[in-house]
């Protein structure tokens, strides 16, 4: 279909909410993918397209907890090996497969988090004074770390959620820090899966950099909103942005 101005307006205004809910927990892309697929984009070339936002959110992201002194680099080489690894596989996974194949998966383990969330408070609020594990010195991280890259870079669509209960609940960063460090990751493998769906053909990028500049701005808002925040506020946002996700994956 032919775009008009009002989509174009529609589209940023979408992506400044993506932006602020992917940064304080996850799930905006729930919120884009099925407005850009009900305007007529296809869904293979909506899930390469959103990836452009995501890359400039990441990035937007990752300066502002940076410039406030929140952004755990010690173990970034452990954290992102096997992420990187799961997001090329993902992501090439995505450009020959239809997203309804993870779809299943996705529900299920998004309603798992929110279960976690609700009955054990600890798996997203580490206790003061616990010492920040390694990824090499931690059962099971790198490969949950690895399957996270492989949803991410298969659909990107609530990895944070995915990312979260691993860095505070496995490795015990505190939530700012585990946010931080979510959108990080969600940068490399967004990097990856990028790349793999411009060699596929599969990005609208007119349609791509108009989400970038609202993705951009709503992760601004996001940083400085994750800031203040409190863990205990943090938790609830996370459950609530988590049903919320899961109603927009049923949708799609």
């Amino acid at each position: 279909m032919d775009w008009t101005l009002w989509h174009y307006a529609a589209v940023a205004a979408l992506g400044v909410a993506a932006g602020i809910i992917n940064i304080l927990a996850g799930g905006g892309s729930n919120l884009i993918l099925p407005v850009l697929m009900i305007f007529g984009v296809p869904p293979d070339v909506a899930n390469g397209t959103n990836r452009v936002g995501v890359l400039f959110q990441s990035l937007a992201g990752i300066r502002g907890f940076r410039r406030a002194g929140r952004l755990p680099t010690q173990d970034w080489k452990g954290v992102m090996l096997p992420l990187v690894a799961g997001g090329l596989a993902g992501s090439v996974l995505a450009s020959v497969l239809p997203n309804a194949v993870l779809k299943p998966a996705l529900l299920l383990t998004m309603l798992g988090v929110a279960a976690l969330i609700l009955v054990k408070p600890s798996l997203l609020l580490a206790a003061d004074g616990t010492a920040v594990r390694t990824v090499a010195a931690t059962p099971w991280a790198r490969p949950v770390l690895f399957a996270a890259g492989i949803y991410g870079g298969f659909v990107q669509a609530g990895a944070g959620f995915l990312l979260l209960p691993i860095f505070a609940g496995l490795l015990c960063y505190d939530l700012v820090r585990a946010n931080a460090l979510k959108v990080l990751c969600t940068l490399s493998f967004t990097a990856v899966s990028l790349a793999v769906f411009l060699w596929y053909g599969k990005i609208w990028w007119g349609v791509g950099l108009v989400l970038a500049a609202g993705n951009t701005l709503g992760a601004e808002i996001g940083v400085r909103l994750a800031l203040k925040l409190s863990p205990a506020v943090m938790r609830w946002l996370l459950f609530v942005m988590t049903l919320a996700a899961v109603a927009g994956a049923m949708w799609q």
